[in-house]
């Protein structure tokens, strides 16, 4: 039987709980009930299917990502879009971070088995966000401000159930 994975960067609860204001106005006002079923985080490996009785060797590989760097903050500020009609994204944009973009390149070390590009940004809306709701949602969401930031001192392997549920933690710090 196949598996869901991915890796990901959690802040803390106070801005997960922030963020979900912004999916719970999706949900109600832009028809977008998907936006609810992840919590907020940045993702740093995107889903992979994978057999459960591979899930050692995944446990394997996430623990030997290198993770000898010092923890680090991510802010995140205003709102920021990809506008692609059949698949729109609305999410909180994170600064340019070159800390969480070498934690990224070490990650990709290790996990090298799909090619994607690394925009970091904590998802508010998506996969059923039509294009006309989109627009609206945009419209609104634009110049919206939201600012905060959050310390990283941990990255976590997840695996799909009915949701997502953590599987492995390894914390950040020099050895």
């Amino acid at each position: 039987m196949k598996k869901m994975y991915f890796i990901a960067i959690y802040p803390p609860q106070k801005i997960i709980e922030e963020i979900k204001i912004f999916k719970q106005d999706f949900a109600l006002n832009f028809d977008n009930s998907k936006a609810l079923k992840n919590e907020a985080h940045i993702t740093l490996f995107p889903p992979f299917s994978r057999e459960v009785a591979s899930e050692n060797d995944i446990l394997e590989a996430f623990q030997k990502i290198n993770t000898a760097v010092s923890p680090f903050e991510i802010e995140l500020n205003g709102f920021g879009s990809f506008a692609h009609p059949k698949n729109p994204v609305v999410f909180v944009k994170s600064e340019t971070n070159e800390q969480l973009n070498d934690l990224y390149l070490r990650v990709k070390e290790i996990f090298n088995f799909i090619n994607y590009s690394f925009h970091p940004h904590v998802t508010v809306g998506y996969r059923n966000l039509t294009w006309e709701n989109y627009l609206k949602a945009w419209e609104k969401y634009q110049e919206k401000e939201y600012k905060t930031k959050f310390l990283v001192d941990k990255i976590t392997l997840l695996r799909h159930e009915e949701n997502w549920i953590t599987i492995a933690e390894k914390k950040l710090g020099l050895l």
